[in-house]
């Protein structure tokens, strides 16, 4: 039986309140990626007093060092073209706590995330007085609420991005029919020899017995690790599935793919960057493998109409301001790509950067040199965040390169000193972290009011 809906806590309970409680819990995204000691055994256990909502549907789960927003996005809107209800589960947000997990188009509202929040202190309340574990996260309690509100709302389908890693994240409690790696990358590593084996043995952690798995493209002995789950279908990029076409297009990509059921041609993706065509390959033979048939091609029309806030969005023009979340070298390369392969800049480009202290200052700005895209000036500066790297720290690194820095103290004053530095013809790029990109965000919606 499912249990009754989730019931307010009375009017006192405002959100800023119980946002206030929930940030009170270690917030592992704030700390660092280290997976020693994790368990899925808390959040099996906030499941159970809610009734175990993650079992009333069927999932997509997504991992991957890069692309898996943007791959969520696009199943999304897939299983949506569909008629599916569907319920989409990611992080971090970018700018409010609410988009991390939406219905269709739309992120949860204050009241209803109230209620869901105010629940789950009562619960947490009632499981501290039963037993002396540890108190739950704060991922683990959000990952809880976003479930419990899918199985309310009777979604159809579940498209939900893991945190961190895989195997011991929280979210490896959903119900997964198909789980999709992206890609592997370095982040959140220490390099040692054999790190990609490491952490394909985490991602490969979602790959539910029977689950259909989809990899992107990727070394044959990553392939093998995948295997070693005991997937159901295993469908490998490059091998059962192949992006054939990726060419650029205003306002986004043209692709054409080729799936175990179909080939797909000139199928038009809303969104920058040569990696895109790989995640819409991805997106595709993924909702393929979920419903089991080739697509009709008015389906994937719906590929044109997808949005992701700070996934090299386009926010101005004269001066071009883009702004992209990328958070690690592999992502910075790839923004610098879509800068140089579909934008005609005259003038000069500034980048505004601010990141996090667990990653290589020198390492992201190489990844901007490799990619050839201009690079006259770098605007340091540091997110609101407890891990994020001083701006002093990233100059220096960027003037050791030979590139010219200057410091800002916050994510608004290093966008404000952009903008004036430049003319109609420059570009402003920010990026560095999805917490650079929400404050920027924010930031210039305010200067539009």
């Amino acid at each position: 039986m499912r249990p009754r809906p989730v019931q307010p806590t009375g009017p006192g309970a405002k959100l800023a309140d119980l946002q206030a409680w929930l940030d009170s819990h270690v917030n592992l995204e704030a700390t660092a990626g280290d997976t020693d000691g994790l368990s899925l055994a808390p959040i099996r256990q906030l499941l159970e007093a809610l009734g175990d909502p993650q079992a009333d549907y069927p999932a997509v789960h997504i991992t991957g060092t890069n692309g898996k927003g943007s791959v969520a996005a696009l199943i999304a809107a897939l299983a949506g073209a569909w008629g599916m209800t569907v319920g989409t589960y990611t992080s971090p947000h970018v700018e409010r706590i609410n988009e991390r997990m939406a219905v269709g188009d739309d992120p949860i509202g204050d009241s209803e995330l109230a209620d869901l929040l105010g629940h789950l202190r009562l619960v947490e309340s009632h499981l501290a007085a039963e037993s002396a574990g540890a108190a739950p996260s704060w991922f683990e309690l959000v990952t809880s609420a976003a479930l419990r509100w899918f199985a309310d709302v009777a979604v159809d389908l579940a498209v939900v991005e893991v945190g961190k890693l895989g195997r011991y994240d929280a979210t490896n409690v959903v119900n997964s029919e198909v789980a999709v790696i992206t890609n592997i990358g370095r982040d959140h590593t220490d390099g040692r020899p054999g790190w990609e084996r490491e952490v394909m043995g985490e991602k490969a952690g979602i790959i539910h017995p029977g689950a259909t798995a989809v990899l992107g493209p990727m070394a044959p002995e990553l392939v093998a690790i995948a295997a070693r789950e005991n997937p159901g279908e295993l469908l490998a990029a490059g091998q059962h599935f192949e992006l054939l076409e990726n060419q650029p297009a205003v306002g986004g990509r043209l692709v054409s793919v080729r799936t175990p059921h179909s080939r797909y041609e000139q199928v038009y993706v809303s969104l920058f960057g040569a990696h895109q065509g790989q995640n819409s390959a991805l997106a595709i033979a993924g909702f393929e493998a979920l419903v089991g048939q080739a697509l009709d091609e008015p389906l994937l029309d719906a590929l044109g109409d997808v949005r992701m806030p700070a996934r090299f969005e386009v926010v101005a023009r004269q001066p071009l301001v883009v702004i992209d979340g990328a958070h690690n070298p592999d992502g910075l390369a790839a923004a610098a790509d879509t800068l140089a392969d579909q934008f005609t800049v005259l003038g000069a480009v500034t980048w505004v950067v601010g990141m996090m202290s667990d990653k290589d200052p020198d390492a992201m700005l190489a990844a901007i040199d490799a990619s050839g895209a201009r690079c006259d000036l770098v605007v340091c500066c540091a997110p609101d965040w407890p891990r994020a790297l001083p701006a002093a720290d990233l100059a220096a690194a960027a003037r050791n390169r030979g590139i010219e820095a200057e410091v800002a103290g916050t994510v608004s004053e290093a966008v404000d000193r952009a903008l004036a530095l430049s003319t109609e013809e420059d570009a402003v790029v920010v990026t560095g972290s999805l917490y650079t990109a929400g404050a920027a965000r924010l930031h210039m919606a305010s200067q539009d009011q």
